[in-house]
C-alpha cells in the first residue's frame, strides 16, 4: 500500500505562493501534510506578503487532495521522534526550529514500519540528511523484516522534472519562468542552469 506523499513547508510554500497548487496535485496526486507543517505555512503567508497566497490555497483545497496529519503525541511518533532526536516528542514540540520537516520524517517512518511505501517531500539539505539516513534504516530493516516499507525522497526540482515529463509545462521557457518565482520565494535552490531542468529530452 502506498500512502499520500508527506510534504514539508519549503516546496509547499513555493508552489501555493505561486499558484501552481494544480501543477502540484496533478504531478503528484494528493498530499498530505503534518499539522506542524500547515501551522507553518499559514504563520508564514501572514508574515511575508510574498506568501500571501498560502492561506488562502490552504483554506479552499479540499481534504480529497490535502490530508493534515495530526501530530498528537501517539507512541509511535514518539518513539520515531525519541530515536532520532533524543528527546520526548512533547517537548521537542516547544522548538519550532525544523519541526516541521522532524514531522514530515516521523510519520513517514511511522507508516514505512508498518509495511507502506512513503514518499516525503522536503528541499531543505538538512531534512533530506535525515530521509536519506531513515530511508537506509529501513532497507536494513527490510533484511530482518520483509514486511517493513520503504521511504523515498522527492525535491522540487524532481517533481518539475517530473510535471515536465507529464505535460504539465509547455515548453522550456516557461519552466525557466516558473523556476525563477521559485527562487524569488526560495533561495535555497539552486540557479537553474544548475537544475537539469533546461536539459529535459522534454524539450528537443
Amino acid at each position: 500500500m502506498t500512502p499520500r506523499p508527506i510534504m514539508d513547508a519549503g516546496p509547499g510554500i513555493n508552489f501555493f505562493a505561486t499558484h501552481k497548487e494544480r501543477l502540484l496535485f496533478a504531478t503528484l496526486g494528493p498530499l498530505a501534510v503534518p499539522e506542524t507543517v500547515e501551522q507553518e505555512m499559514r504563520r508564514k503567508s501572514k508574515q511575508d506578503r510574498r506568501f500571501e497566497a498560502v492561506q488562502n490555497v490552504l483554506n479552499k483545497v479540499p481534504t480529497r487532495l490535502l490530508e493534515i496529519l495530526p501530530d498528537d503525541v501517539t507512541d509511535e511518533l514518539a518513539s520515531v521522534v525519541q530515536r532520532i532526536e533524543g528527546i520526548p516528542l512533547a517537548l521537542r514540540q516547544r522548538t519550532a526550529k525544523d519541526l516541521g520537516e522532524l514531522m514530515v520524517i516521523a510519520h513517514a517512518v511511522v507508516a514505512a514500519e508498518k509495511g507502506q511505501h512513503v514518499l516525503v517531500f522536503i528541499d531543505d539539505g538538512g531534512g533530506r540528511t535525515l530521509a536519506a539516513r531513515e530511508a537506509r534504516r529501513l532497507q536494513r530493516l527490510q533484511l530482518i523484516n520483509p514486511g517493513v516499507g520503504s521511504l523515498a525522497l522527492v525535491t522540487t526540482i524532481k517533481v518539475l522534472n517530473e510535471a515536465a515529463m507529464k505535460g504539465h509545462v509547455s515548453d522550456k521557457r516557461a519552466m525557466r519562468d516558473l523556476y525563477g518565482k521559485f527562487r524569488d520565494l526560495d533561495d535555497g535552490l539552486p540557479p537553474v542552469s544548475e537544475s537539469g531542468l533546461l536539459d529535459l529530452p522534454v524539450w528537443t
